[in-house]
């Protein structure tokens, strides 16, 4: 990306250097937003899009101790962490720009500064910040997965490593997680991307069906087979085949089905002879690896058939920033679909979606937003405008029935900091721990 295609917002307490900055950029940048108050940062991030962010590390004249500026970097990465922030600091404050960019700061600037100086550094953070891996898997049709958290990007890892062969491949994940896109990028980055992708919902499946869907019929084997039925392996020939939902089979099922894995042919109703069969056999389940290792319900010798490589899709509430990032996927795609002006969050109204447990997962934010699209009368959303439905709530609250520790942790700091009006001091006192514990607990749970 060219300087002169950047949005750049500009945060000094110092009116002269907002003004040196805006003449300086405003001939060779698309747009330099700048505001001496560091409150409105937060405000100007939701109504644009920027590129950079260039903040100053001290916002009180009388105390220059830089804990401003690195707290409100915390702030905008927090809400953007894909973003760039440069500091601004005095010489004698090195020291503190270095802590600074442990904590996230791209690059700082020393006053006094050169002109020549301050656009090498901007140009060199800008087409950086564009070349950066994108959040998202492009896949060969239309579809998008989004995801910049650590659980999603292992998921993406493993994925690149896993498409180019021909293993076979169990998804497993909650209902909403999105396993069907994964097992469409894994077709779609494979060496039978120009091949069938077939999808069957097995799980739904009667004994009848299952046999005469799966393997194909000839004409009379039943009373109503008035003609020859290719079965979906036969249609996914020399492609993939993606059998959904396979923890819900019953163990008849499981015995053909792991004859014809075996073997590498069907047998269609009402034939004598069998045909030979090309697949990539990718399955997926909301049941647990652990559910699935009992015999009485799932046979091993299927499992080790089908499982060659696993690959655990996280739920939406393990996903960290990657609900903010979905939101704007979704709030852009419905403001489109419906013919309206582009939208934007509120903070208290990202905060809402932060909280909510989303058991349904992605699946269940994509309609929260698209009903909040419909429904909003402005174009800023606020938390009145975010509805969630009865079946969409857990069916006790976290704070009361939780048991996993980490959970409990989470949930506790979230309280404390919210009563203290996102004091970190008094929040720390509160929980008798040092800021700099808590500071690593946020850390840790993407907070």
């Amino acid at each position: 990306m060219l300087l002169n295609n950047a949005n750049i917002l500009i945060i000094d307490d110092d009116e002269d250097v907002l003004i040196a900055f805006r003449l300086l950029l405003k001939s060779k940048v698309k747009a330099v937003v700048t505001n001496k108050n560091p409150n409105t940062i937060l405000s100007l991030m939701q109504e644009h899009s920027f590129d950079l962010v260039v903040l100053d590390m001290n916002f009180n004249g009388l105390v220059n101790t830089g804990n401003e500026g690195i707290f409100w970097l915390k702030k905008i990465k927090k809400q953007k962490p894909e973003i760039d922030v440069i500091l601004i600091t005095a010489y004698g404050d090195i020291d503190l720009a270095i802590r600074s960019l442990k904590e996230g700061a791209s690059d700082f600037i020393v006053k006094p500064w050169q002109n020549e100086k301050i656009l090498e550094t901007i140009r060199e953070h800008v087409e950086k910040h564009k070349k950066k891996q994108p959040k998202h898997l492009n896949l060969n049709t239309d579809t998008k997965i989004i995801g910049e958290s650590v659980p999603m990007q292992d998921v993406f890892v493993k994925l690149k490593k896993v498409a180019p062969t021909d293993a076979n491949i169990l998804i497993l994940g909650e209902n909403g997680t999105g396993k069907d896109l994964i097992a469409k990028a894994i077709h779609d980055n494979s060496l039978r991307k120009n091949k069938p992708f077939v999808k069957v919902d097995v799980g739904s499946l009667t004994d009848t069906l299952f046999e005469s869907e799966l393997f194909g019929y000839k004409k009379g084997a039943f009373t109503d087979a008035r003609e020859d039925r290719k079965g979906r392996f036969e249609i996914a020939n020399g492609g993939t085949l993606f059998l959904d939902e396979i923890g819900n089979i019953t163990l008849r099922q499981q015995a053909r089905l792991l004859s014809v894995l075996q073997n590498r042919q069907v047998t269609p109703l009402g034939a004598n002879q069998p045909t030979p069969i090309d697949i990539r056999l990718i399955c997926a389940t909301n049941v647990s690896i652990r559910d699935l290792a009992d015999e009485e319900r799932f046979r091993k010798d299927l499992i080790y058939r089908i499982n060659t490589v696993d690959i655990l899709i996280p739920p939406l509430r393990e996903r960290g920033t990657d609900i903010t990032l979905l939101a704007h996927y979704f709030l852009d795609y419905y403001a489109k679909k419906y013919g309206k002006r582009a939208f934007s969050m509120s903070l208290d109204f990202i905060q809402k979606l932060k909280k909510h447990h989303f058991s349904g997962n992605v699946r269940e934010l994509q309609y929260v937003l698209e009903r909040a699209i419909i429904m909003a009368e402005h174009q800023l959303l606020d938390p009145e405008d975010l509805t969630f439905s009865a079946i969409e709530q857990p069916l006790f609250k976290t704070s009361q029935k939780e048991t996993n520790l980490d959970a409990l942790e989470k949930n506790t700091i979230l309280t404390v900091i919210e009563n203290n009006n996102g004091n970190i001091s008094k929040s720390a006192k509160e929980l008798g721990i040092t800021r700099a514990a808590l500071y690593r607990r946020l850390h840790k749970y993407d907070l």
